[in-house]
């Protein structure tokens, strides 16, 4: 079956015209998609006969909202999204001064393995197309009854094992056939998949670019995420290095507090050292209460002096605000909760 909301208008001609029908048709597809239509049958003003070819070709990919739970502390929102085939994603809106920002995922579960992320604990599945990553942005606009501004590519799933859907999916949400949404209020996270890292660099797109570290040794992260036994962290900030000089552009580097497992002073010491000179910004997490993972979180105390001995060293570094704490906020609990009890 052909996923035709992952096309853009040259693509749906194409694909139009190879099958027999004429060249404007595609325009009258798009706009239809571009009105949330569900079903061909909706396209009104095509032939039967070209509804027909579609519902027998084709299928309009979906993340129908299943479940929705609004925090009580802030404006936060999580959504349980229903793909096409019956799998299921989440995915975060929060609101800031700048706007609404959504967090959206690019896989069904993950291969990474990190042992603080619940997603992990799910095992895999598959990877998400294009059009099912528009899909979460545009079924929580049309809940919230607003326009989201800004996307961030942290929900379930490593978008850089992901890469080609991913790719297409910023052309396709940045165009004015789709969402757009500017490059410049997208941003990809990766926890460190290195050759793709120098692909990312190599495009030169205005997205901004995160980079889950969460310890600043090789000793230390393997332990927590796989990825830096592929991958270890000189190779990483090889990668990172190469990544800022050729775009010019900032990385976030995402590092959870991890309570005694990342969080001393040697810990913020050797961060500082390791980040020494590059264009970057630390963004310090503590850790989410995963069921099963055992860690907990730093102190408030002892997150601020971590971040105050990254800054001494002159590292730009935040501790990130919690938002929707109430609400399974961790990436993938709502999932497995729903998925234990519910379906």
């Amino acid at each position: 079956m052909t996923d035709i909301k992952s096309m853009n208008l040259t693509e749906l001609t194409a694909y139009l015209t190879d099958n027999g029908f004429e060249k404007f048709r595609a325009k009258q597809v798009l706009q239809w998609i571009k009105q949330d239509a569900s079903s061909f049958d909706d396209m009104t003003n095509i032939p039967k006969k070209l509804r027909d070819f579609l519902k027998a070709e084709a299928y309009l990919a979906c993340a129908d909202i299943v479940r929705a739970q609004h925090s009580k502390i802030d404006d936060t929102v999580k959504y349980l999204f229903r793909l096409y085939d019956g799998e299921y994603v989440e995915g975060v809106l929060m609101s800031y001064h700048h706007g609404r920002t959504i967090c959206i995922s690019s896989q069904v579960g993950c291969k990474m393995g990190c042992t603080f992320c619940a997603t992990g604990m799910s095992g895999f599945s598959r990877s998400l197309t294009a059009s099912e990553m528009v899909a979460q942005i545009r079924s929580a606009e049309l809940d919230c009854k607003e326009r989201i501004s800004n996307v961030v590519l942290m929900g379930m799933g490593e978008p850089f094992d992901n890469y080609d859907n991913v790719i297409r999916f910023l052309r396709l949400v940045s165009s004015e056939d789709s969402l757009n949404i500017g490059m410049r209020h997208i941003t990809v996270s990766t926890c460190g998949i290195v050759p793709r890292i120098y692909d990312f660099a190599d495009l030169q797109l205005q997205t901004g670019l995160s980079i889950s570290l969460h310890a600043p040794d090789d000793e230390a992260r393997s332990r927590t995420m796989p990825v830096n036994k592929r991958y270890p962290v000189a190779e990483l900030m090889k990668a990172a290095r190469y990544y800022v000089d050729k775009t010019n552009r900032r990385i976030t580097f995402e590092y959870a507090l991890i309570d005694g497992e990342n969080d001393s002073d040697e810990n913020a010491r050797k961060l500082a050292s390791l980040l020494k000179g590059l264009l970057c910004h630390v963004n310090l997490i503590p850790v989410n209460n995963v069921t099963g993972a055992g860690y907990k979180k730093s102190s408030i105390k002892r997150q601020h002096a971590f971040a105050d001995i990254l800054s001494g060293y002159g590292v730009n570094a935040t501790v990130r605000r919690t938002l929707g704490s109430d609400i399974d906020a961790s990436c993938g609990q709502l999932k497995r909760n729903f998925t234990k009890g519910d379906v």
